[in-house]
């Protein structure tokens, strides 16, 4: 092992090509991820498959097996990218998502962006939040939740935040999506515009 020049011991240098090798699977990562996201948005999550992720990502199908596993991996993958991506967004991103627009404005963006995202991932939310399909007691529920009911009271309801702010988005989650879209048979953008409506009716309540 080698000593540092204040006499700690320095980690061994990776074999050759070590940090070329993890720049590219970083590399791959990224490029992997936008192709099943672009392949959501333009053709829906049916789409999504290992073969179509590598095409689309101009790489093998190893790759895909390699850093993924399986469709599961790379779905749960790109659920945990999206959530990353729209909890950036509503924190420090520009508005009418960010900081800076209206409370209202700012809600109703939240709700169509995480409308969006419950559908491009439904099932595997669905199986990964078990029978219900939600994340009451999951860290992304806490941080949404946190912000929901921070917009809440700029718009002035100052009592029962806990309450209200789940009402607000109940109809955001996973099992009450499934039940609009399989069982009433409402496609996202009127799920969308009758949420927008309900939420805009409390505002207008609340003032």
């Amino acid at each position: 092992m080698p000593i540092g020049p204040d006499g700690g011991l320095l980690p061994l240098r990776p074999p050759d090509g070590g940090d070329t090798e993890r720049a590219d699977a970083a590399r791959n990562r990224r490029l992997l991820l936008a192709a099943a996201k672009d392949l959501i948005d333009n053709h829906g999550a049916a789409a999504v498959s290992m073969d179509a992720v590598a095409r689309a990502a101009g790489v093998g199908k190893g790759t895909v097996f390699r850093r993924f596993g399986n469709r599961t991996g790379l779905m749960m993958a790109l659920l945990d990218h999206s959530e990353t991506e729209i909890q950036r967004a509503y924190m420090s991103g520009p508005p009418p998502l960010g900081p800076g627009a209206p409370p209202l404005t700012r809600l109703l963006a939240y709700g169509r962006a995480r409308l969006k995202l419950t559908v491009d991932h439904l099932d595997i939310l669905l199986e990964a939040g078990g029978a219900s399909g939600e994340f009451i007691d999951h860290p992304v529920w806490a941080a949404s939740n946190r912000h929901v009911q921070i917009l809440l009271d700029q718009l002035g309801f100052t009592d029962q935040l806990d309450v209200t702010a789940i009402a607000v988005q109940a109809p955001l989650q996973a099992s009450a999506v499934r039940h609009l879209r399989e069982f009433v048979g409402l496609d996202l953008e009127t799920i969308t515009t009758q949420w927008e409506r309900m939420v805009t009716a409390l505002a207008a309540g609340a003032e």
